[in-house]
């Protein structure tokens, strides 16, 4: 029997190898065959020792492109067929569940964070997690999940056509969101403190509106909108500074969307955000339209995946080279793990 080859992250900081017997299919799920790994942020601060409510040992990894191996439903998954899974595990039974919100699910597993993820030759899923390629190349699949975080906050906003959308960071959710924003019709506004980010923003995304987090962002922002400021502002930054200070670029009636986490309270002036009758949401995870929504967009050339997947690294590398391809200085933007 052909075995598993895993990387487990034992402790902060350390990377250690398992391997074990592949054993037979669990009823209701599918063996995939892992090809390629996103890495994201909470794989990053995992490893850092900086993700809050984490435990260890841990198999990370939840931006996954697989090839099928054997499935609980061969008719729609046979042997070779390309996917992407969903990483998150909802119970299907919970008032979330019960009102289609699974992605906000009261007893929520995420592959990679609360059970192992697919830092692995091969991974087990429940089949009905597992998502139809249609047709996306490895690479392209490995980055769906991202941008579905993306889709659904700007699902969650309800931007219009014409409104203008502030974003809040440039890393690759923030990235996502921009591009949704735009194909929803907004004018998208790109905010960061790194200079090489709204570069990319600019010359790859097309957007014409940046402004560094040093300059005076009031100002800026009053005067691309013409004094009305933006009417969606959407948090992809975790940083608790940037939300706590996101009231002020709020137009009067405007939505603020927390896309990024922060495990710190969130402390925002009640008077400035009553009189603009300001409405606050958190948008979680993503649901399986979110995912189908930027399948299609992908495979229309809405989206260019490609843009956004700077860098790649050998299964076998990552032991050594995952801090370098993680460190803020490496002009990073996706990095990929090539398994097989």
């Amino acid at each position: 029997m052909e075995n598993v080859t895993t990387l487990v992250c034992n402790q902060p900081g350390e990377f250690t190898w398992q391997n074990h017997e592949l054993g037979a299919l669990i009823p209701e799920h599918t063996l995939l065959k892992i090809k390629r790994i996103g890495i994201c942020g909470t794989d990053i601060h995992a490893f850092d020792g900086t993700q809050p409510y984490f435990s260890y040992p841990r198999v990370l990894g939840h931006e996954l492109a697989a090839e099928v191996v054997e499935s609980s439903d061969q008719e729609s998954f046979p042997a070779g067929k390309t996917v992407t899974i969903m990483p998150y595990l909802n119970c299907g039974e919970c008032i979330a569940c019960r009102n289609g919100k699974t992605n906000c699910c009261t007893k929520m597993q995420v592959f990679g964070v609360h059970k192992d993820g697919g830092m692995a030759t091969y991974l087990q899923v429940p089949t009905r997690l597992v998502i139809d390629g249609q047709g996306l190349s490895i690479n392209e699949l490995a980055v769906v999940e991202p941008l579905a975080i993306g889709a659904h906050g700007v699902r969650r906003a309800g931007v219009q056509p014409g409104e203008f959308v502030l974003v809040i960071g440039a890393g690759p959710i923030g990235l996502g969101t921009m591009e949704f924003a735009g194909i929803a019709g907004a004018t998208v506004i790109a905010l960061d403190v790194n200079e090489n980010r709204l570069a990319y923003c600019r010359e790859k995304l097309g957007i014409i509106h940046t402004i560094n987090a040093k300059d005076d962002v009031v100002s800026r922002l009053s005067e691309i909108t013409k004094g009305d400021m933006p009417t969606v502002v959407i948090d992809c930054s975790g940083n608790l500074k940037a939300m706590n200070g996101a009231v002020d670029y709020m137009a009067h009636g405007a939505r603020f969307v927390l896309i990024g986490l922060q495990k710190e309270p969130l402390v925002i002036s009640h008077p400035e955000f009553h009189k603009r009758e300001g409405t606050l949401m958190s948008s979680r995870n993503a649901l399986p339209e979110d995912f189908s929504f930027v399948i299609d967009c992908i495979r229309n050339k809405r989206v260019n995946t490609g843009d956004y997947i700077t860098h790649k690294i050998k299964f076998e590398e990552v032991p050594s080279l995952f801090q370098s391809v993680s460190a803020p200085g490496s002009g990073v933007i996706k990095a990929l793990i090539e398994v097989s």
